[in-house]
């Protein structure tokens, strides 16, 4: 794994320094526009604090000084199979949620491409005690689409938050001149 650290390094403190981003944009959005429902945020930010999160622990597994590739697979496999059942849970929740209507697309980025990811992370776990030299690779492209994953969802609850409130300010009426000062003060 030593050929990997550099690349382990630079995606796990990405990973840690969006986790961090993700935690200040949600605040200073929290102050400024409608809340969202706590349904609404269990389905659509939690899973991009999470699945930036599995970036970073798949860089720290694959970083680790492990004597021998076996406790590495078995940590990626428990990884994979855990973020999986995530995922699934997710899927219900957005399902459940009314703060929003998913369409295909939101389905693709938020259900399909994480089960995938995970699901991509435990086989590449079960294949790495093996001669094949794929699964390296897997795990490092399935860590990237992770990071890549939470970077694209964040984005998009962002401008949806934003696009949203922009609609309901352009709704309000605002009036064309100021009002009339008070002429005492």
């Amino acid at each position: 794994m030593a050929p990997w650290q550099a690349f382990y390094v630079m995606l796990g403190s990405s990973a840690a320094a969006l986790i961090g981003l993700q935690f200040v944009v949600v605040a200073l959005v929290g102050n400024t526009r409608k809340l969202a429902t706590a349904a609404t945020i269990h389905a659509f930010g939690t899973p991009t604090v999470a699945h930036l999160g599995g970036a970073l622990i798949i860089s720290a597994i694959m970083s680790a000084p492990w004597p021998s590739p076996v406790p590495v697979a078995v940590a990626l496999v428990i990884c994979g199979v855990v973020g999986l059942g995530y995922a699934v849970i997710v899927i219900n929740r957005v399902r459940r949620q009314t703060g929003y209507e998913m369409d295909g697309q939101d389905w693709l980025w938020y259900a399909v491409v994480p089960c995938s990811l995970y699901v991509a992370v435990a086989v590449a776990g079960l294949t790495l005690p093996t001669t094949s030299r794929v699964a390296p690779f897997v795990v490092a492209g399935a860590a990237l689409g992770l990071l890549l994953l939470g970077i694209r969802n964040s984005w998009d609850s962002i401008t949806y938050v934003v696009a949203v409130g922009a609609e309901e300010g352009s709704r309000t009426e605002r009036p064309l001149k100021p009002p009339p000062r008070d002429r005492e003060g």
